[in-house]
């Protein structure tokens, strides 16, 4: 009930106004991602880069241990990553997706691992807050080994870095091409959209064929 102009009138409630008063809709919660602004805008760098790690560091280790194919390495490659976001998260602008972004990082890990001058020297860093959240999310992850899946792990091996950062980025995690297209850019820019799909169905067919000739489809 409302007065207006001294009549008592009738009038339903809107909810978008009255912000779910009466069982009205309430405002989506924030996403991953959103929160992740609200923290670094509110100076909580560790919050925040506490929520990205939780938020995306399953599925980055599993991303590593596919492209490295062995353990040790991928969980180095882990710290690395979560070291430098941990570290970078602050230059992070919103440019690309924190998933993106996130991405590329363990990309430029994964690169930097293979290097034979980082073998030699090691671990480049001092274990920290973030090495701590890293191990934890390594230990609490749960790595389902199926049948199918062992199989295409074999097949991938004959696979470049590269080949299947791509094969993994399209199929497992589900990226779009141009984040795609972010994640494998360089200094001298971005792989073209066009020819990654080329090169994508191109690796589907020639991983198809492995497949036949090893019996492992009909």
């Amino acid at each position: 009930m409302s007065a207006v102009r001294g009549e008592i009138t009738s009038r339903p409630i809107d909810p978008a106004v009255a912000g779910g008063y009466h069982g009205g809709m309430s405002a989506p919660p924030a996403s991953p991602e959103e929160r992740v602004k609200e923290l670094l805008s509110a100076g909580d760098r560790r919050g925040a880069a506490t929520l990205a790690l939780r938020e995306h560091g399953p599925k980055i280790l599993g991303y590593l241990q596919v492209v490295l194919r062995d353990e040790a390495d991928a969980a180095d490659a882990f710290s690395v990553f979560a070291e430098n976001l941990w570290r970078g998260l602050e230059s992070w602008r919103g440019e690309a997706s924190l998933r993106t972004w996130a991405y590329k990082l363990a990309w430029n890990a994964a690169l930097n691992l293979r290097d034979e001058a980082w073998r030699r020297h090691g671990r480049r860093f001092k274990p920290s807050e973030a090495s701590a959240i890293a191990d934890e999310i390594r230990t609490k992850t749960v790595i389902k080994v199926e049948r199918q899946r062992a199989h295409l792990a074999e097949l991938r091996a004959e696979l470049s870095d590269e080949e299947q950062t791509l094969l993994v980025l399209r199929i497992d995690q589900g990226l779009a091409w141009e984040e795609i297209a972010e994640v494998l850019g360089t200094a001298e820019g971005k792989p073209d959209t066009a020819m990654l799909r080329k090169r994508f169905e191109r690796l589907k067919e020639r991983l198809a064929k492995l497949a036949r000739a090893r019996g492992l489809v009909d």
